[in-house]
């Protein structure tokens, strides 16, 4: 059984770093995992991803202060490093993993959720 676990959130001001983390167990053919973020009212928004090749990519509204990383070969624990926060930073984040099933299925599976508040 696959599941996904994040951790790190919590409470952090304006101008300053954050770091999340999230670990999979129960498979290690992961073929990508993500960050989604959902603030009160609003939609899941898709915040960055990494691929098991190393690729990684990053929503406008984030790039160039967070940053993606890979904690081991296999992709089954990753980093999110939050720099430079915003009010607009406050959201519940959400770990994303893409599992390579049989047949070329791509399963995901998702993480409860961490809080993340940013204050000023």
């Amino acid at each position: 059984q696959v599941q996904v676990v994040e951790s790190g959130g919590g409470l952090g001001q304006t101008g300053g770093s954050l770091r999340l983390s999230c670990e999979v167990s129960g498979s290690s053919n992961i073929g990508a995992m993500a960050w989604y973020r959902q603030a009160p009212g609003n939609q899941r928004d898709w915040v960055a991803t990494i691929t098991s090749g190393g690729a990684s990519a990053y929503a406008d509204s984030v790039k160039g202060r967070f940053a993606i990383s890979r904690k081991d070969f296999f992709l089954t624990a990753m980093n999110l490093q939050m720099n430079d926060l915003k009010l607009e930073d406050t959201a519940v984040y959400y770990c994303k993993a893409v599992v390579r099933g049989g047949g070329g299925r791509q399963l995901e599976y998702w993480g409860q959720g961490t809080q993340v508040t940013i204050s000023s």
